[in-house]
C-alpha cells in the first residue's frame, strides 16, 4: 500500500465532502438536531393536557379540588361544561384529552366513601391515559367546609376518583400506533418519490425534452404528483385491510374521510417532495434532504412521543409538519368516530401547505427553466 496515494484519495474525499453543501450540513446538522430533539424536546412526563371542566356541585371543596388538580401541572382546563354529555362531544372532537366530572352531591359522595369525581380520558392515546389515572391517585384537598356534615377531616380516598376510558379502554397500543403509520409510511414514500422526481429527469437527460414540449410549468407539476398519489391509495388501504384483520384496529368514522384525509397528506408530502427536487442537483442530495424532513416529523409530529410533553416553542414547529395534522385526523376519523368538518382546522392546515408548497415547487421550476 502506498501511502502517498492513499493521502491522496483522502483528501480528495475531504474536498468534495467540503464542495457538497447539504453532505456538509448533514455532518453538522444531524448531530445537533438529534440532540436538541432528543434532549429538549421530548419529554414523556405529559403537562398541560386539555381538559374540559364540568362541576356541577359548584361549591368551595370542588373549586379547591380542581385548583389542587390544576396544581399538579398535568392538567390545563380549555373548556367549561355543563354536563358530561358535552365533555364527551369534546373528546370525540379531539378539543380536549382529558374531561373531570364533579356531581351536583359532590359533597355526600365523598363523605360517605363513595365515587365523588370521574374522570374521563381520551383512551386512544395509552400515555395520556395513564396520565389520568396518575392524576386521579394523587391525595386531594377536599377538606369539608360544611361542619353539619358527620364525619373527619380527610383527603379523598381509593375508589373516590374513577378513571373512564372512551376508544380503548383495553389499552393496546395497537389502536393509536397503527392509524399513525399509515401517515408516517406515507410520508417516508411519498416526500422521497417525488423528491427524486426532478432529478433524476436530470441526470437520465430527458430535462430537455421535456423543457422542449409545450407542457407548462404546473402541468408537469402536477402531472408528476398524480401518479404518486394513486400510490398512496394503494399503500393506505393496505395498512388499513392489515391493520383491520391483523391487529383489530377499529374504523369508527367514515371510511371516505379517511380516504380524504389520506388524499391531504399524500398530496402535501408530493409537493413538499417536488420543493426538495427542484433544490437537489442529484438524486443522492434529494434523499439526504428527505431525511431533514423525515427525522423531524417521526420525533415531533406525536407519533411517537407525547405531543403535549414538548415545550410550546417545538409545538409551534410541529404545527409546519404536515404528519402533525394527519395524526390529528386519523386517530379522530378512525378511533373517535369523528368527521372532517368536525376536524376543520387540521383540514384548512393541510390544504393551505398544500398550496404553499406546489407554488413554491412552479415557481423554483420556472426559474430553473429561464
Amino acid at each position: 500500500m502506498n501511502l502517498r496515494r492513499l493521502f491522496a484519495i483522502v483528501m480528495k474525499e475531504l474536498r468534495q465532502m467540503r464542495r457538497d453543501r447539504i453532505t456538509l450540513a448533514m455532518i453538522v446538522g444531524i448531530p445537533v438536531m438529534q440532540l436538541v430533539l432528543f434532549g429538549y424536546a421530548i419529554n414523556l412526563n405529559l403537562r398541560g393536557l386539555d381538559t374540559g371542566i364540568a362541576d356541577q356541585s359548584n361549591t368551595a371543596a370542588s373549586r379547591a379540588l380542581v385548583m389542587d388538580m390544576v396544581a399538579t401541572g398535568v392538567i390545563d382546563p380549555t373548556v367549561s361544561a355543563t354536563s358530561p354529555q358535552q365533555l364527551m362531544e369534546s373528546l370525540r372532537r379531539g378539543e380536549i384529552s382529558i374531561g373531570v366530572v364533579i356531581p351536583p352531591d359532590f359533597e355526600r359522595r365523598r363523605f360517605e366513601g363513595r365515587e365523588a369525581v370521574q374522570v374521563l380520558v381520551d383512551g386512544s392515546d395509552t400515555v395520556v391515559q395513564s396520565a389520568a389515572v396518575q392524576l386521579a391517585q394523587l391525595p386531594l384537598d377536599t377538606r369539608p367546609t360544611d361542619n353539619r356534615v358527620v364525619g373527619s377531616v380527610g383527603q379523598v380516598g381509593p375508589g373516590q376518583v374513577s378513571v373512564v376510558s372512551f376508544y380503548n379502554p383495553q389499552r393496546r397500543s395497537a389502536i393509536n400506533i397503527v392509524p399513525g403509520l399509515i401517515g408516517v409510511i406515507l410520508t417516508m414514500t411519498m416526500v422521497l418519490f417525488t423528491g427524486v422526481a426532478i432529478v433524476r429527469e436530470r441526470e437520465r437527460g430527458n430535462m430537455e425534452l421535456l423543457i422542449a414540449t409545450p407542457l407548462s410549468s404546473s402541468e408537469l407539476m402536477i402531472g408528476k404528483v398524480l401518479p404518486y398519489a394513486a400510490i398512496g391509495l394503494i399503500q393506505t388501504t393496505v395498512i388499513l385491510v392489515l391493520g383491520t384483520w391483523l391487529f383489530d384496529v377499529p374504523v369508527r368514522g367514515s371510511l371516505l374521510d379517511v380516504y380524504l384525509a389520506g388524499v391531504l397528506l399524500i398530496l402535501a408530502n408530493l409537493t413538499l417532495g417536488l420543493l426538495i427536487s427542484t433544490r437537489a442537483q442529484s438524486q443522492f442530495q434529494a434523499m439526504q434532504m428527505t431525511f431533514f424532513v423525515f427525522l423531524p416529523s417521526i420525533l415531533l409530529s406525536g407519533f411517537m412521543f407525547p405531543f403535549a410533553g414538548m415545550p410550546k416553542v417545538v409545538q409551534w414547529l410541529a404545527e409546519l409538519l404536515p404528519l402533525t395534522h394527519f395524526l390529528r385526523l386519523i386517530r379522530g376519523i378512525m378511533l373517535r368516530g369523528a368527521g372532517l368538518t368536525e376536524l376543520w382546522p387540521d383540514v384548512l392546515a393541510l390544504i393551505a401547505f398544500i398550496v404553499v408548497m406546489m407554488t413554491l415547487a412552479i415557481s423554483r421550476f420556472r426559474k430553473r427553466l429561464d
